[in-house]
This record gives C-alpha cells, structure tokens and sequence, in this order.
C-alpha cells in the first residue's frame, strides 16, 4: 500500500467521523468546528484526486467563508439550548420514524444498485481530456455553459439562506435593548438633557 493509497484512508476516515460528529454534537459552535475539519478533509481528498482548484475553493470559501459564517450566527442567535434539549424528547420518535424511513429507502436504492458496463466512459464523456484542456477550465466550462442553470439556482438558494440568517438575528427581542441611529439623530437637547441644582454635600 502506497502513500497514496494511506494518505486516502485518512482524509476518507476522518471526513466521515467528522460528518457524524456534525450530527451528534449537542453544541452548535462544536458541531461547526466539525464541519471545518470534514471540509478540509475533503479538500484533502480534492487534492488526491488531482483537483486541486476544487480544494483551493473549498479551503478558501467553505472553511474561510461560509463556516465562520456560520459560528458567528450561531453565536449571535442566542439560543436557548435548555428549551431545545426539553423539546427534544418530545420530538424524538417523529426523528427516529423518519430516520428509519429513510435507511429503509437507503437500503433499497443501493440495494438494487447496478453499475453501467460503460459507466467509466460515461464519467469521462463529461469533461475533455486532461491533456487537451486544463482541469480548471474545463470546470469553468462546465459550470458556466452547460449547468448554468443549476449553477443559478443554487446562487439563488443561498441567497434564500443569507435572507433567512438576516432575519434570525435582526428580529426583535424584549429583552435586548438596540440602537435607534434615526432617533438619535433627530433628538434635539432638550429631550437629551436634564440639568439638576444639587445642594452642596447631599448628591444626587
């Protein structure tokens, strides 16, 4: 077995304990950190495979980006983790019926899984051959000429998304006191202050 061949078991291994540690982490901010760790995993794979743009973007963007993004969400929501762990067990069996459900169809797909005799030149019919273009731009071709149509809808469903954390974290609270930048601009000093004679010894 090569370095190759080990370097692959690793990266593979640790993605996935990674993605099952996102899952079962009770904390979000941990469950995040998870999420990094699979991503450069996976990046790593990316990098094995000889798609090192794909790593680079995945480095750059999903770790950089996209998963601090999500630890700084996390930690502006405020979430009530108690409440959260005392709905859980009411909503527990719903979860385990739907998580057996969806084995169930897992097992059944790949159950009866075939592979095509001519699955690998189909894989390869995708892209040009590496020798007459480069793996970046043959990516570039791919996404921006014959997917760009799902390539513009998942800009879209992570537009959905930034909305929907724009929501979450600016939706008024009672007790969280925010800043009104038009009212105090528009104040004038005679709603500001108060001037107070205080008698020399006495105070306030």
């Amino acid at each position: 077995m090569g370095i190759a061949a080990l370097a692959f078991y690793f990266f593979a291994v640790v993605a996935i304990i990674s993605a099952v540690f996102v899952t079962l982490s009770r904390h979000p901010v941990h469950s995040v950190l998870w999420l990094i760790l699979a991503f450069i995993s996976s990046a790593g794979l990316f990098v094995l495979l000889g798609a090192e743009f794909l790593a680079m973007l995945l480095i750059i963007i999903y770790v950089g980006a996209v998963a601090v993004l999500f630890l700084f969400v996390v930690m502006m929501l405020n979430v009530d983790f108690a409440a959260l762990k005392a709905d859980m067990a009411k909503f527990l069996p719903i979860g385990l019926l739907m998580g057996i459900i969806i084995l169930i169809e897992l097992g059944l797909v790949f159950g009866n899984w075939n592979f095509a005799s001519n699955s690998s030149e189909l894989r390869a019919a995708i892209t040009p051959p590496i020798e007459d273009i480069h793996n970046t731009q043959a990516l570039g071709l791919l996404i921006y000429d014959d997917f760009i149509y799902l390539f513009q809808a998942a800009g879209l469903i992570l537009l959905v998304a930034m909305i929907g954390a724009i929501v979450l974290t600016m939706r008024h609270r009672t007790n969280i006191k925010r800043q009104n930048v038009m009212e105090q601009m528009s104040r004038d000093p005679s709603s500001a202050l108060e001037l107070k004679e205080v008698e020399s010894g006495k105070g306030i």
